[in-house]
């Protein structure tokens, strides 16, 4: 009888692995000034929490960080995108003349990339920028086999032209509005129903 349980376990686990996803370690690496400024662009405001689910969900993200300027009057914001399931990864800010803050991250994305590369933390990378200035980030993963998406903030007219010569694959988020846009809700019996 032993025999055959150990026979059906082991047919069960086989059949489980066979039709199971292998659950992905993919890491998600997102400019934070230029997810707001592309999405503000648009005229809709980007539900963060449901933007981390559909990372996980879509693309297999474990870990999704922020890279973002610290400002401490946007305190309640960074609470929320943590409770959302972000890892923010924080730059000291300057002001120019005109009193606008700058946060400038890219440096810190990419060394932070480069370096989950060679410490082996993730199977692909999903770069969510529309900054040129990633281009060699994205060559880098690219030719190690390590990149799954480009996913753009802005619209492919204004995706940079680096970016695009990679030949990386691009999928823009204005695509995905009614996915991940923060949605109203109704509030019961608004409008007299039941």
């Amino acid at each position: 009888m032993n025999g055959i349980n150990a026979k059906n376990l082991k047919t069960d686990v086989l059949l489980k692995n066979k039709f199971m996803k292998k659950e992905k370690n993919n890491i998600a690496y997102i400019d934070g000034a230029n997810l707001h400024g592309g999405i503000s662009g648009f005229g809709w405001t980007l539900d963060y929490a449901r933007f981390r689910v559909w990372l996980s969900e879509k693309y297999g993200v474990k870990n999704a960080y922020i890279f973002i300027g610290l400002i401490p009057k946007y305190k309640d914001l960074y609470t929320y995108l943590q409770e959302c399931g972000f890892t923010l990864v924080f730059k000291e800010v300057i002001y120019d003349s005109n009193g606008k803050a700058k946060g400038n991250c890219d440096a810190d994305l990419v060394l932070q990339a480069t370096q989950n590369i060679y410490e082996n933390k993730f199977d692909k990378a999903i770069i969510v920028s529309s900054d040129g200035d990633y281009a060699g980030l994205v060559k880098f993963l690219k030719d190690r086999g390590k990149l799954k998406v480009i996913l753009s903030p802005h619209t492919k007219d204004l995706c940079s032209i680096l970016l695009k010569r990679t030949n990386a694959p691009i999928a823009y988020l204005n695509d995905q509005k009614l996915i991940l846009q923060t949605r109203k809700e109704k509030a019961p019996d608004a409008d007299e129903t039941v």
